[in-house]
């Protein structure tokens, strides 16, 4: 597979999307400070990309919106939805595409995709398999469906784990570091796919990544965080040729063998 497909047929996938709203985030884990006054809205529908370093926030302040994470102070909301409320779950289909895929080695591609329906008695086998392989067909994964994951290279992984968010329905679509481990034509390959989906299912899905050309290219808005604050926010275009040294640095670094950036930070230190 090199390129998204092209369009999707008619999609159960296609339903109503929420927006996500963070008011005044502030994490703590006993004295270090990990979020700070973290604001910003993420409207119905959009691609919406956090990018920063290593370490400054971003992973945190996805399993907040997910859910999986208590705030110190502050807020996220999921349209009118209190995201550490449990109860959230039960009126927003919300689905989180981990970095490593978090697929079951002992499961099939296919019981994969089928578990979370079986687990929740969405539907019949008959139902429940016509969600599943409509999910393959959009990741071009057919044939893909009677493998195991040890069987798969590190692209097909991440489709199966898009695929078995798709299966969920997703009003609101999470990725964590999709393009990590990845070569350059799939890293174009999954931002293909998640723009395409977008664009098929109006979902609203906000990223985390380091990945610089899958925001540029497919994000309406990035977001940068760094020390665990938000250090600027815009369209992408902001982020084609930004003006604030640390945010070029990051997104445009410059390898400079006379002076490599570890000496700096030796010299720092002393």
């Amino acid at each position: 597979m090199t390129s998204a497909p092209s369009s999707f047929t008619s999609s159960p996938f296609v339903g109503k999307t929420f927006g996500v709203t963070v008011s005044h985030l502030n994490k703590q884990y006993g004295r270090t400070t990990v979020l700070s006054d973290i604001s910003f809205e993420v409207r119905p529908g959009e691609i919406f990309c956090i990018m920063g370093p290593s370490g400054s926030g971003k992973s945190v302040l996805l399993k907040h919106i997910a859910g999986l994470e208590t705030a110190t102070s502050g807020e996220v909301r999921i349209g009118d939805f209190d995201a550490a409320d449990p109860a959230t779950r039960d009126k927003v289909h919300l689905a989180l595409v981990f970095q490593a895929g978090a697929l079951f080695n002992s499961l099939s591609v296919y019981d994969n995709l089928a578990l979370y329906p079986r687990e929740h008695r969405l539907c019949n086998e008959a139902g429940i398999r016509d969600k599943v392989m409509h999910a393959l067909s959009i990741l071009s994964l057919e044939k893909a469906a009677r493998k195991f994951p040890s069987e798969l290279s590190g692209g097909m992984k991440k489709r199966v784990a898009i695929a078995r968010a798709l299966v969920m329905e997703p009003q609101l679509l999470l990725y964590d570091e999709p393009t990590s481990e990845l070569d350059p034509v799939m890293s174009a390959t999954l931002s293909e796919i998640i723009a395409t989906l977008r664009e098929q299912t109006a979902v609203t899905s906000i990223v985390v990544t380091h990945d610089r050309d899958l925001a540029i290219n497919i994000a309406d808005r990035i977001a940068i965080i760094m020390d665990g604050k938000i250090r600027a926010m815009g369209p992408t275009a902001d982020f084609k040729a930004p003006q604030d040294p640390a945010i070029a640095n990051f997104l445009t670094p410059v390898i400079d063998l006379k002076n490599p950036r570890f000496k700096q930070l030796e010299n720092s230190h002393e």
